[in-house]
């Protein structure tokens, strides 16, 4: 019983080390592609706002599971997941909508290396989670965190697809590299809206971030 609790304990944890992360990797993105004029660290770092939304009802489960609650989603998760998804459209039609203006008008970043920096940092930090929480949820035999975990792996793809994208400016100085990165973005941010609107009405998650990501309803 002990070791249960502490398992539950350590899976909120990661929970709230998620949530600030974002926060922390939001903040420093937004600023930093406002003021570098990068589409795709700007676009990266407003999806890292959203995922905050998510976090917090993802650390709202864990705990009620820890008090020995039912796994069903209650309102507050529901709700949660209703905002995430309709956040996620919303950033994911106006990232599009900039990608493709932003290519017309062949805008070139002043830089992107802060790109590369913040894209490895998260690659690093996305890695550890995604092995703590897979960890913690083979532990508890938690379809829920393992699921969590498994869709953690698309904020993973999120920051392969900006050090692609900032890699690629800096190493050839082709601007709408940039671009087809806010673009790369904006797909995996409809996909990521389309999966919360899925949980938010019971159904299985589609993620295909992993191989296996059945979440309970």
């Amino acid at each position: 019983m002990l070791r249960l609790r502490e398992l539950y304990r350590t899976a909120a944890l990661l929970a709230l080390i998620t949530i600030f992360y974002n926060i922390a990797e939001g903040v420093i993105s937004v600023w930093l592609g406002a003021a570098d004029e990068t589409i795709s660290l700007f676009g990266f770092g407003l999806d890292s706002f959203v995922e905050v939304i998510s976090g917090i009802g993802i650390w709202h489960m864990v705990r009620r599971l820890g008090h020995g609650e039912t796994a069903d989603r209650d309102p507050f998760e529901r709700r949660a997941l209703t905002i995430t998804g309709g956040a996620f459209y919303l950033l994911a039609g106006g990232l599009l909508a900039t990608a493709v203006i932003s290519f017309f008008e062949r805008h070139r970043p002043v830089t992107t290396t802060w790109g590369i920096v913040v894209a490895l940092v998260s690659i690093v930090a996305m890695q550890a989670l995604i092995h703590y929480k897979v960890k913690v949820g083979t532990a508890l035999n938690s379809p829920a965190i393992l699921a969590d975990a498994a869709c953690t792996r698309t904020c993973l793809q999120l920051s392969v697809v900006l050090l692609l994208a900032s890699a690629g400016y800096t190493l050839t100085g082709i601007g709408w590299l940039d671009s087809i990165g806010s673009l790369g973005i904006a797909i995996l941010s409809f996909r990521e809206g389309r999966e919360a609107f899925q949980k938010a009405r019971g159904l299985a998650c589609s993620c295909s971030c992993s191989g296996n990501c059945d979440t309970v309803s």
